[in-house]
């Protein structure tokens, strides 16, 4: 599956909350997100743009492979894999065994909604600030999704340029 994604940094989610319940948007509820990113022994994923991360929330863990960033899009798309595993630590053993390398923590607060089959997050990151992220997930490379997303964007009064970053490389720029 190809991942497309608005990201924007905003002031404040208070009225995007507000505008998403006017819409009447599904709230899927709030959690708290930590992810583990890891690098290859046999590649660099800073240079591949590539990523692979443990993630572990209320409801278990999750392990995700990102592609690199497919070029010519308007919008961050990506291909994006994932899989629940029974245990995230057996999960970071392995990797570490394989020599697989810890590279970075993201903590995060995430609202989640569903409005108009795109999945909408509103995230307070640690150390990075308050942003809203609007992912739709598609077979293949197409406007659709991006003009879907777009639609979405505007119906929800976001402004700010789009952000094509993961968390991951914002937190690495910083330091």
């Amino acid at each position: 599956m190809i991942e497309f994604e608005l990201k924007v940094m905003v002031p404040a989610l208070g009225p995007i909350r507000d505008r998403l319940v006017i819409l009447k948007a599904t709230a899927d509820g709030v959690r708290h997100e930590h992810d583990i990113y890891y690098n290859s022994p046999v590649r660099d994923f800073g240079t591949t743009d590539e990523a692979l991360r443990v993630r572990y929330a209320e409801d278990g863990a999750m392990v995700t492979y990102k592609g690199a960033k497919l070029a010519g899009q308007k919008l961050k798309a990506r291909e994006e894999l994932n899989m629940r595993v029974a245990s995230g630590e057996t999960c970071e053993s392995i990797f570490e065994r394989l020599g697989f390398t810890k590279t970075a923590e993201v903590d995060k607060r995430r609202e989640l909604y569903t409005y108009k089959e795109a999945s909408i997050a509103l995230d307070e990151v640690q150390r990075l600030g308050t942003y809203i992220e609007i992912e739709i997930m598609a077979e293949k490379e197409g406007g659709d999704a991006v003009a879907r997303i777009d639609a979405i964007q505007q119906e929800l009064g976001i402004v700010g340029d789009p952000i094509t970053s993961s968390y991951l490389e914002l937190l690495m720029a910083q330091q």
